[in-house]
């Protein structure tokens, strides 16, 4: 099935392209979500005569993305999480605890541009990419300290 992309998956491709997908995945997951559309003929002459301002609004965002990605990078997120006797740790810090504490801070990011593969669950400083755009990243510095319990 063809789709136009309304939103860059980085997984397929950047706004406006069309890419052929397979069927359930376009039914079940792009179209619902609003990032891709059919590409039927209605929807590609639609998509041409808005290129003009998608690029200009593409412009705007990528503006947007690059000053908050400058502001990110100096940030410096600490958590303070339980350990056992033997200094294992209880919990983990994943992509949720991310956002929040950038969302305390001001920083508004979607819990999908949080890069982590696996929630960290262990004791000191880690980097974490944020992913404000296919091409613009920011990397967030991340203490986990020891707490007694």
């Amino acid at each position: 099935m063809k789709v136009i992309l309304k939103k860059g998956v980085d997984s397929i491709g950047p706004v406006g392209t069309v890419k052929e997908v397979s069927p359930g995945f376009a039914r079940n997951h792009l179209i619902p979500n609003g990032l891709a559309v059919e590409a039927t003929a209605a929807n590609l002459r639609w998509f041409e005569k808005g290129k003009e301002k998608l690029a200009k609004s593409l412009e705007k965002s990528l503006e947007g993305a690059k000053a908050l990605a400058g502001k990110l990078a100096d940030v410096k997120l600490s958590y303070t999480r339980e350990v056992g006797d033997n200094g294992k740790l209880f919990g983990s810090v994943g992509r949720t605890d991310i956002v929040k504490s950038l969302k305390a801070s001001g920083y508004v990011v979607d819990k999908s541009a949080v890069k982590l593969e696996t929630p960290l669950k262990e004791i000191g400083e880690s980097e974490v990419e944020i992913r404000l755009a296919p091409e613009i990243g920011a990397k967030v510095s991340v203490t986990i300290l020891a707490r007694k319990s």
